[in-house]
Formats: C-alpha cells, structure tokens, sequence
C-alpha cells in the first residue's frame, strides 16, 4: 500500500476519533453516559438525572446515538438507551486516573469512585 493512501487512512481514523472524542466533551452526556455503565436505562430516569428538558436529553442522546456510542429500544412504551459500546467505561477510568494524578479530583469524588476489583491472588511458592 503507498505511503500517500496509508496516511491518507490514518488522517481519516484520527478525524473520526475527533468527532467521538467531540460528542463525549459534555458534561451532561457524560453524566448520561456514566448511568448507562450500570445498564441499560429508560428516557425519563435519564432525564432526571441530567435535570433538563427531555428536549434537551433527547437531543444530548441523539448526538450519542449518531456517533455509535448508545443505541434506544422500546420497551413496554418507553424508550430505553442503552450504551452500544461499554468500552467507553474504560475511556472514564482513564480519564479518572489522570484528574487524580494530577490531583484535580477532589477527595469526596475519590471517595465515592466505583472500588475497583482486586486482582487474582497469587501464591508464592
């Protein structure tokens, strides 16, 4: 493959990050995003969580749609979201772990973070 076409594929992969990486830069969808870690979860919940209009979350859960990272269903008359791609999670720990190296974190959002697992056990024989 030329070198041109290579990063011409590498251009556009980093231009496709940027619009994900663009449609988690909000506060209130990130907050939409941290409830649907713990499961999938039904549009009015959402829209109390964030405190707006549900105008306002739909819109917020459209553009999260748009770009991959949740997915909606009926259920029962309702609209549930859903993440389309829990990797994200991993996205906020990472995010996490830098705001508290940097000590930017204050020490009750430390405290209130999801304990983590404890690695497997090893013995020392």
């Amino acid at each position: 493959m030329p070198e041109k076409t290579k990063n011409a594929e590498r251009d556009e992969l980093f231009h496709q990050q940027a619009l994900v990486l663009k449609a988690l830069a909000n506060a209130s969808r990130l907050k939409l995003i941290d409830r649907l870690v713990r499961g999938p979860c039904p549009v009015g919940e959402l829209t109390e969580l964030v405190d707006s209009d549900r105008t306002t979350v739909s819109k917020h859960l459209g553009v999260l749609r748009a770009h991959g990272i949740v997915r909606d269903r009926r259920e029962a008359g309702a609209v549930v979201y859903q993440l389309r791609t829990p990797c994200v999670a991993a996205v906020f720990a990472c995010t996490r772990k830098m705001l508290e190296e940097r000590a930017v974190l204050p020490r009750v959002a430390r405290a209130n973070r999801r304990p983590r697992r404890a690695p497997p056990e090893t013995s020392a024989e």
